[in-house]
């Protein structure tokens, strides 16, 4: 049986991954901030799970859940799924707040998640560590710095921790989702070309962190636009970024 801890699991991809993991057999280790959401989610799955409700930026409480989770047996994959975003203006004062929320739940939760299950994962010569990025880390989208920013960190970091651990047995796995159908993206007053189920793209996020692959943009349509967008030149990039719809700022 496999065991499983997924943050952000209260709603959306995390929600599906769950979802997806518990239908495989796995036993979950349940983190959000809704402890409310977070049971009903554990009620609806076959198996026993944990749940701990609790910020990703808290560090203390979610290496406390990380450390029962351990406790009852070795882990096999660890999704750092949690994540938050809103649009931003640098030269809006109040913004700056903003911007610190989404890198601190974006990018530094998801190191404060990994961390403590690296050494028994690198003792057993096995695990997953599976970071989720964005397409949105391609390219900077215009009013959207933070999140755009969080996410490039996000991938650059999992590389960075990829090829630290590459002796150790340890795989490190980014995903970059495209737009999926969750509570984050439910607002965005803009289309969304290739929307895609927070189910469909649970199961082949699993596929891929099954197969240990790098570095997986879901769905394939996202993947060839990504590989466009980082080949276009920045001049033709600004002429079309410059013209699209913005999500809206906080307040």
């Amino acid at each position: 049986m496999k065991r499983v801890f997924i943050t952000g699991a209260s709603s959306g991809i995390g929600a599906a991954l769950a979802s997806f993991y518990a239908q495989q057999g796995a036993e979950l280790g349940l983190v959000g901030r809704r402890y409310e959401a977070l049971l009903a989610l554990k009620n609806s799955l076959p198996g026993a799970h944990r749940v701990y409700s609790l910020d990703v930026r808290d560090r203390a409480a979610l290496h406390a859940a990380a450390r029962d989770f351990l406790a009852q047996g070795p882990v096999d994959v660890v999704i750092a799924s949690a994540g938050i975003s809103a649009g931003t203006l640098t030269e809006e004062p109040d913004d700056f707040r903003v911007f610190e929320a989404i890198i601190a739940t974006n990018l530094n939760a998801t190191v404060a998640t990994f961390e403590p299950f690296i050494a028994s994962m690198k003792q057993q010569r096995r695990g997953r560590l599976v970071g989720i990025a964005s397409v949105a880390a391609v390219r900077g989208l215009p009013g959207a710095g933070a999140y755009s920013a969080s996410k490039a960190a996000v991938r650059a970091y999992c590389e960075s921790l990829r090829v630290e651990l590459s002796q150790t047995g340890v795989k490190v796995i980014t995903i970059a989702p495209g737009f999926i159908q969750t509570p984050m993206t439910a607002h965005n007053p803009y289309k969304m070309p290739f929307l895609m189920s927070a189910d469909r793209f649970a199961a082949l996020a699993g596929r891929a962190i099954e197969r240990s692959v790098s570095y997986k943009v879901i769905p394939w349509q996202m993947a060839c636009v990504a590989t466009l967008l980082r080949l276009i030149p920045d001049r033709l990039y600004d002429y079309f970024a410059v013209r699209r719809e913005r999500k809206p700022r906080l307040g």
